[in-house]
């Protein structure tokens, strides 16, 4: 999934979302710059509970680790899509991973033998089979000024 810019970043948000609504520039994460990526949550069952979504800085040390986050937002579950946005240091290269905090205890719950219980997805649309997807198959870039990139929630059965 590629990250576009400008005009057509907007056409294409706006078809993403088919219901959810775009957030104005003062809901945005971050220290208020020029350089903004929104970001689609799509696939989201139930308006209950938050989405979180985490962007990480192009280090894949701190992908996923603790601590490791450049920024989060946890908003309010809106179904089938729900929008987050960032104000970013830069144009560069990030990573995104998010989940459907369902019960909002603010933890990514697993089940007992260590697989998720609760949606989850990664920029790129990046595959996990088993474990979750290296940081290569999650990095994208951000172009300078305004870009909007989709993240789908995969679900356990």
């Amino acid at each position: 999934m590629k990250v576009r810019t400008g005009v057509f970043a907007a056409a294409i948000g706006a078809a993403l979302l088919a219901g959810a609504p775009a957030l104005a520039a003062d809901q945005c994460i971050g220290v208020k710059g020029s350089h903004r990526l929104s970001v689609q949550v799509t696939g989201v069952r139930v308006a209950e509970g938050e989405v979180a979504v985490t962007i990480y800085p192009d280090d894949a040390r701190r992908f996923l680790a603790p601590r490791g986050k450049l920024l989060r937002s946890r908003v309010k579950a809106e179904a089938p899509a729900t929008s987050a946005c960032f104000w970013l240091p830069g144009p560069a290269v990030y990573a995104i991973a998010v989940y459907h905090d369902v019960n909002g205890d603010h933890d990514f719950n697993r089940t007992g033998i260590g697989t998720p219980a609760e949606g989850y997805g990664f920029s790129n649309d990046a595959p996990s089979t088993v474990g979750f997807p290296a940081f290569e198959k999650v990095r994208f870039r951000v172009s300078a000024g305004e870009s909007v990139t989709a993240v789908r929630l995969r679900y356990p059965r």
